[in-house]
């Protein structure tokens, strides 16, 4: 759909708000008047505009037959890394430098993507970056909506929700990126099935602690969401991950982390859901690579060819309820699961 389309008709929440003075002096390029959520909901994380860096001039090692070199041979095979490939063309960004630096915004088999991950909200998601043929390059606000980060575009200085891709304040308020489908997966999946893949490095690898989490038990169960005060999800711990799919055009539906690995394999109608071992949580220890085992997802669909991968995150159930408040969390096995 074309971005006027998308744009035409967009309910306006900003017509009786009014951005806070502080916004304005930081965002003298942003539209106000236009947004499609209210204000109130969006508060500071604590560093400024870029204070959290996005990574603009990607750089990548390749691997040689399923073995690193270079910066990517500390690698542990179980760390977790963000895996996307098109065209033929396979990358893995690893977890230890997108907590850093959240954003990377790359070109991956000639198309203009966003690799982004929100820890507090553990949403893993890649996106392409170009709306009716324009390239947008993305950036960090500094701020939160639900615990989840809101990202903004250089071009327009229009705010997005990391976790829905959509535009939320600016000239932009509701145009919606596309997705790309990427899953979390572990550094020795990735190098099996990549086995000439290329690896995200750091551009000064003394820039930040590359490796240390700075979210220690952050993902553990009892914990608390990072500056969220909404509703909570019934059933289920706010900080159990979830396979989160869109099922169908704009229905989302999703199943906790712990029963697709009780299971090993869940179907629903043309759907297959899988667990395997292998995958430490980024969230957990001092270190990425020390975390408990929380395994690798996979999701895929049942074709008249064979099957073909499908797009879907691994957030927190708590995310996953405030943005998809009607969408269920299949908490217990249906009878067709």
């Amino acid at each position: 759909m074309a971005l006027a389309a998308l744009l035409l008709g967009t309910g306006l929440a900003s017509a009786q708000q009014q951005a806070p003075r502080d916004w304005a002096a930081e965002w003298p390029g942003t539209d106000f008047e236009q947004s499609s959520v209210v204000f109130s909901e969006i508060r500071s994380g604590g560093p400024p505009k870029d204070g959290i860096p996005a990574i603009d001039a990607p750089k990548f090692e390749r691997l040689e037959n399923g073995m690193a070199r270079g910066w990517a041979s500390a690698l542990s095979p179980i760390e977790a890394v963000v895996a996307l490939e098109l065209g033929g063309d396979a990358r893995a960004y690893p977890l230890r430098i997108l907590i850093w630096h959240e954003i990377v915004n790359d070109t991956v088999a000639g198309v203009p993507v966003a690799v982004t991950y929100c820890p507090l909200c553990n949403a893993a998601l890649a996106f392409r970056r170009t709306l009716d043929g324009r390239v947008f390059d993305f950036g960090t606000t500094g701020k939160l909506r639900h615990s989840d980060l809101i990202m903004y575009d250089r071009q327009t200085e229009s705010w997005w929700q990391q976790f829905t891709g959509e535009a939320i304040v600016g000239e932009l308020t509701g145009a919606e990126l596309e997705l790309v489908p990427s899953r979390l997966a572990s550094f020795g999946q990735f190098a099996k099935d990549f086995p000439n893949g290329r690896v995200l490095v750091p551009t000064d690898p003394q820039s930040r602690e590359y490796g240390r989490n700075p979210y220690v038990r952050y993902d553990a169960a009892g914990q608390t969401p990072f500056l969220y005060g909404g509703d909570l999800p019934e059933g289920i711990d706010p900080m159990e991950r979830v396979v989160a799919i869109e099922t169908s055009a704009g229905m989302f539906e999703a199943w906790p982390l712990s029963r697709v690995r009780a299971e090993g394999e869940i179907r629903r109608d043309q759907l297959i859901l899988r667990w395997q071992a292998g995958q430490a949580s980024a969230l957990d220890a001092p270190t990425v690579d020390a975390g408990r085992d929380i395994g690798t997802v996979s999701v895929s669909r049942v074709t008249d060819g064979g099957a073909e991968a499908v797009a879907f995150d691994t957030p927190f159930a708590f995310a996953f309820h405030a943005f998809r408040p009607d969408s269920p969390i299949h908490v217990e096995k249906q009878p067709d699961g």
